[in-house]
């Protein structure tokens, strides 16, 4: 009778732990809102994952607690305690069941990860790009409208084909609970629905240089009708190409719509990764050699093509990507103008800014 008042006890106070230590989970380690169709998988996985932690903390500590007040020594005890040569019952149960557990997970995760990559009827594509430190989103499907702002379609699902042009990035939106590396040299794919309006924000979950921690773009989960007038609003914009003034073009192709130079390059004068640009042109810069040069069309033109080549005293090399001329030279052949320099235009941007 005295044993079945401990085991009730016992189990009793595991339940009561295991409830209140879930609970307590929930709060401390509460999740984002769930704004797309894949987040409630992964979701009901992190709470029954959390089931099993406080099952297992409140396990232990119920029994080792427990026993070391029902079970003390009383203080005019001084007998030896029972000599226990361990369970063979115990020892396989303990080993048998956790590996069970283990593979049940393992079984269960597989399904919800085929679930994740399964390609969807009617998703759209949409091309990422990164590179240190910004993000840019092309729509196939919609003109090849390009953005710095993720807009998507509110339930229609989506897959991500995305590209880094120089080290390894990574794609996480903690709403939609997926997140997928971007690799240079190959080609990455997410997919996805949102399915709850609103703006969001991408973050790269991987450390990926100074800038990483300001590597963020906005997300907008819009209503098709919306998106639909996003889209018309996007095609209507100006083609650079169409633009007669090359500083204009030049702010154009400086935007994280096209070569994100203002993810390094200020122009009002914050410091960022780079130097920033305001009233930069026709200055006399120290470089980290200790020798100097004037910031013009050559320097300039250099230090996008060669970027380690001439490096400004009190920033760092391997910073800015050395794809950029080819990035460029593949954008002018798509142009098709035989008048339009990117780099020119970059140039005469910079030197618009003035003091």
């Amino acid at each position: 009778m005295r044993n079945t008042r401990h085991y009730a006890s016992v189990i009793v106070l595991v339940i009561a732990a295991t409830v209140g230590l879930y609970f307590l989970f929930r709060v401390l380690f509460r999740l984002p809102v769930a704004a797309s169709a894949q987040a409630g998988p992964i979701d009901n996985m992190m709470y029954v994952h959390f089931w099993f932690i406080a099952f297992l903390f409140a396990l232990i500590m119920v029994i080792m607690l427990y026993s070391a007040f029902a079970f003390r020594r009383q203080p005019d005890d001084d007998s030896d305690a029972p000599h226990i040569h361990g369970s063979a019952t115990l020892e396989i149960a303990w080993t048998v069941l956790p590996t069970l557990t283990v593979i049940g997970f393992g079984i269960w995760a597989i399904g919800v990860f085929n679930d994740l990559v399964r390609p969807a009827p009617d998703e759209m594509v949409i091309s990422v790009t990164s590179q240190q430190w910004s993000w840019s989103f092309e729509y196939p499907e919609q003109e090849n409208i390009r953005s710095s702002v993720l807009t998507l379609p509110l339930n229609r699902p989506v897959v991500l084909e995305m590209q880094a042009e120089d080290v390894i990035h990574s794609f996480w939106v903690p709403e939609f609970r997926v997140k997928q590396d971007l690799v240079p040299g190959q080609i990455t794919h997410l997919r996805f629905t949102p399915t709850l309006p609103g703006t969001y924000k991408v973050r790269c979950a991987e450390i990926c240089g100074t800038g990483h921690a300001q590597m963020l773009a906005a997300v907008e989960v819009v209503n098709q009708d919306r998106f639909v007038a996003w889209v018309e609003e996007m095609k209507g914009r100006p083609d650079p190409a169409t633009i007669e003034v090359a500083a204009e073009r030049g702010a154009i192709w400086a935007s994280t719509d096209y070569f994100g130079c203002v993810g390094c390059h200020s122009a009002d004068g914050t410091p960022l990764a780079g130097p920033t640009w305001q009233g930069i042109y026709g200055t006399e810069e120290e470089l980290a050699d200790g020798s100097t040069v004037i910031v013009d069309l050559e320097y300039i033109h250099s230090s996008i093509v060669e970027p380690n080549a001439q490096i400004v005293e009190g920033f760092s090399p391997n910073i800015m990507p050395a794809t950029f001329e080819e990035q460029i030279a593949a954008t002018e052949e798509a142009i098709g103008r035989d008048d339009i320099d990117i780099i020119e235009d970059i140039t005469a941007y910079i030197e618009s800014l003035g003091e």
